[in-house]
């Protein structure tokens, strides 16, 4: 019965069954219409979200600020809260020391060219460009506000996103990782003196002299990176492999210190003291600011006679300013009541900074990529004035 069931199942197949299977298994070639295809094709919506509308940890901020304006921390709350703040921030530096490549920063540090130009621009052009125009921004916003935007020009660099937006660039990536990497670690000393001569003088809040907030930020920022740089070799592999702890730790401790900042500001009449014309021309004083820092790294790259990679490296190391450092330095050297709005200015110009930066990256890859595509061309490798002038149209 079962044979002869064979035979019968034999007989009643078509002729063609088999070239049928196997098309019906292989359909011819064609782009798939499938989900393979909007996966395929999901980044780039994703990068042009960025480049418009505010990403999560920028909500977040916004929402800190709302709650903090709203229910802010007082009494006891506001002591457990500084202590958590503390604890959070010295976490975070330990981890970014553990995670910080030794390698990679001997690899990049022989190109002692560029990272000159990055520093001077980090700490010589914006401090030079905040005082410079002050006369004429002073009046867009308040004092208070324009202390922010002074505290903001004596930063270091950006780590991350310096790092990131060059990679997509196709810039120099090893220079990056050096030369930012080195500007957080100047900025430990640098900002402090900075903020002594720029910002204490305009009666804002510095709580202490240059040197002793020099010292505050050594033992609470500098020493838990060394801690973590000297432990590197036993929990540097797991950082590695949990990413995700060091994400959290970083975005969650510049949370937890601007909901205190903002509590202690709201507690002593922020929003009372700030209108909202002074938060729109605010935000025309961060564009006229990084503008200006695009344009002057972007030219004076140029001149000097670096190659397109090189260029890329300064531009986006060079107009850059750290939120992650900014907001924990700020927490030291001023008073409490004047943290928010100090920080203030330096929150819109992240967003900012991370938006205009974001477009160029992706704008700057995507002609190399399609040039590198074009028969015989040399992707903007030679040096000279053919790649000086490719890089100055961008």
């Amino acid at each position: 019965m079962h044979s002869s069931h064979q035979s019968i199942l034999r007989m009643n197949l078509p002729i063609q069954s088999p070239a049928a299977t196997i098309s019906d298994r292989q359909p011819p070639h064609r782009p798939p219409r499938g989900p393979w295809r909007i996966h395929r094709i999901r980044p780039r919506p994703e990068m042009a979200r960025s480049r418009f509308v505010p990403d999560n940890f920028t909500l977040a901020l916004v929402g800190t600020v709302v709650l903090a304006s709203f229910l802010p921390c007082r009494g006891e709350a506001a002591h457990a809260f500084n202590w958590a703040t503390d604890i959070a921030v010295g976490l975070l530096f330990f981890l970014h020391g553990a995670k910080l490549s030794r390698e990679a920063i001997i690899a990049g540090a022989t190109h002692w060219r560029l990272h000159v130009v990055v520093l001077l621009s980090t700490f010589a052009l914006f401090p030079l460009l905040g005082l410079a125009l002050k006369p004429v921004l002073t009046p867009l916003v308040t004092p208070a506000l324009y202390a922010g935007v002074l505290f903001l020009c004596t930063l270091p660099s950006t780590v991350q996103s310096s790092i990131a937006f060059t990679s997509i660039a196709k810039g120099n990536v090893p220079a990056a990782v050096c030369s930012a990497s080195a500007s957080s670690l100047l900025g430990i000393f640098v900002t402090p003196a900075l903020v002594g001569v720029m910002v204490s003088t305009q009666g804002t809040g510095a709580t202490a002299s240059p040197w002793s907030t020099i010292g505050a930020i050594v033992m609470q920022l500098l020493v838990p990176f060394l801690a973590g740089q000297l432990l590197r070799p036993v929990i540097g592999g797991w950082i590695e492999r949990n990413r995700g702890v060091l994400r959290f730790v970083d975005q969650g401790s510049i949370l937890l210190v601007v909901y205190v900042a903002f509590s202690e500001a709201v507690n002593e009449g922020l929003w009372h003291q700030i209108p909202p014309m002074a938060l729109a021309g605010l935000v025309v004083v961060n564009v006229v600011l990084l503008a200006i820092a695009l344009a002057v790294t972007t030219i004076v790259s140029k001149r000097l006679g670096f190659n397109r990679a090189d260029q890329i490296t300064i531009i986006f190391c060079g107009s850059k300013k750290s939120l992650a450092a900014g907001v924990p330095m700020a927490k030291v050297i001023f008073a409490a009541h004047a943290v928010g709005a100090i920080v203030l200015p330096l929150m819109l110009f992240h967003q900012i900074q991370l938006m205009t930066c974001a477009a160029l990256a992706q704008r700057w890859g995507a002609r190399d990529t399609s040039r590198e595509r074009q028969p015989g061309a040399h992707g903007g490798r030679a040096i000279g004035s053919g790649a000086n002038a490719s890089a100055a149209k961008r």
